[in-house]
């Protein structure tokens, strides 16, 4: 583990198996708090990369998107 910014950090390598599959280091399911059965969603950019999220996390970060929008389109509406 390491710390940037004040914020705990870890960097592994891990190796694609034979269908494709990777093993996400013990360091990081402790970091993230991963474990078995819990939902994942992966994010795919072609030039950027792979980006894994817990799905949990992902929710809680939709809510708050969607509450700070709903408050614009109130505010908008008030403007008028």
């Amino acid at each position: 583990m390491f710390e940037l910014n004040n914020e705990i950090g870890a960097f592994n390598t891990v190796k694609v198996g034979e269908r494709g599959q990777i093993v996400i280091p013990k360091e990081i399911r402790d970091l993230f708090e991963i474990k078995p059965g819990d939902n994942l969603i992966t994010i795919a950019i072609k030039k950027r990369g792979i980006l894994i999220l817990k799905s949990d996390k992902l929710k809680e970060f939709a809510k708050e998107l969607l509450k700070k929008i709903d408050n614009i389109d109130v505010n908008s509406e008030s403007e008028v």
